[in-house]
């Protein structure tokens, strides 16, 4: 174990005795410069700006800062930089694993480059959401990470009236006015829409999320309509019903639809969490899957591949699209130039939880 008083000569980083004048014994810059024998301009770039310096200078200086139990002043720094490295994100939910991969990536290179960040969650509700931006433009956030577009007009006014940076997420346009990395949620959807069709399905059945609040719900629903209108086809009275994204929810609408006078013979749902509930009340009733009945998620959680069976699913970048939120919010703050839109892509992957429909299965074999 390091003995912090053997350093004799670092006055500053012995131990303060009970009641004694913490100013008198906190470290200072000039110290940790010292024990690091570099200069405070140094230290002071690898505090404010770690990216502008080598890995072996950082790991100097940090070294020095943890020896001597040195504590940026938060404030100070900010005032000096007129930042406060701090990095804000309003996501729809913490309680859906999808987001909390994309924040972990998107956190990840934000610690990288010596940012915090400062999250907060809007339960899919725009003036909750106006809320929370309120509130962490007000604690002073250099950039904010958004998920999807639509939204109160008055968050875009407040970020653009205070030159803060943002860019949305989870959402692709190539005509969207503000800035954002993510992927087409129509164009996914329609994936699935096509290749059920392409297998034979006609009577399809869709367990959406809310659509109010979220514009990417809404695409992924515009999307498998749009696939079955080119083909002809359309949803039946009751085929099409909005849930909560709950395995309970989605549980309930699928016992609405495999107990209705016209069964569909695949259901498609807006993420994985719906497709879970859906499989587990096929199981209930002692439906196969995929037999008869064909079932879809979004999103491709870990879970999906380990599901019996598992599950066909649109398989989405939420890792890198974390990742390439945190680039462009650092590149803007860095005044280096970057794309304003960044498209990722969606890729459909085909399991076990897909097949021909029962009436067609004859014919093919």
């Amino acid at each position: 174990m390091t003995d912090r008083g053997a350093h004799p000569d670092k006055g500053p980083g012995h131990r303060r005795e009970p009641g004694g004048d913490a100013s008198a014994t906190q470290p200072r810059l000039a110290d940790v410069a010292r024990f690091a024998g570099v200069s405070t301009a140094t230290v002071s770039r690898v505090l404010n700006h770690p990216t502008a310096v080598t890995p072996q200078l950082r790991q100097r200086v940090h070294a020095a800062v943890d020896a001597l139990g040195y504590v940026p002043h938060g404030h100070a720094r900010a005032l000096a930089s007129r930042r406060s490295n701090t990095i804000g994100a309003v996501v729809p939910t913490i309680d859906n694993a999808i987001f909390a991969r994309n924040i972990q990536s998107l956190q990840a290179r934000l610690f990288e480059s010596g940012r915090t960040l400062l999250l907060a969650s809007s339960d899919y509700n725009y003036e909750r959401e106006r809320r929370e931006v309120q509130s962490l433009v007000e604690r002073g956030i250099d950039g904010l990470f958004l998920v999807g577009e639509t939204r109160e007009p008055a968050v875009y006014q407040l970020l653009e009236s205070k030159r803060i940076p943002y860019v949305t997420t989870w959402i692709y346009r190539e005509d969207s006015l503000h800035p954002c990395v993510g992927f087409d949620n129509l164009q996914a959807a329609y994936q699935i829409g096509s290749y059920l069709l392409d297998i034979g399905h006609r009577s399809i059945a869709m367990v959406a999320g809310i659509m109010q609040g979220n514009d990417r719900a809404a695409e992924r629903v515009e999307g498998i309509s749009a696939a079955m209108a080119d083909r002809g086809v359309r949803f039946a009275p009751g085929h099409l019903v909005e849930h909560a994204y709950e395995i309970a929810e989605a549980r309930r609408a699928a016992s609405r639809l495999l107990a209705s006078p016209n069964r569909p013979t695949a259901i498609a749902c807006g993420n994985d969490v719906l497709a879970f509930g859906v499989l587990f009340e096929c199981r209930a009733r002692g439906v196969n899957v995929p037999r008869d009945i064909s079932i879809t998620g979004f999103d491709d959680l870990d879970l999906a591949a380990n599901m019996d069976p598992p599950l066909t699913t649109i398989r989405v970048p939420a890792a890198e699209m974390g990742r390439r939120a945190a680039e462009y919010l650092l590149a803007r703050l860095d005044k280096t130039p970057i794309p304003e839109k960044t498209e990722l892509q969606a890729a459909l992957v085909v399991r076990e939880t897909t097949a021909p429909p029962p009436e067609l299965v004859p014919e093919l074999t």
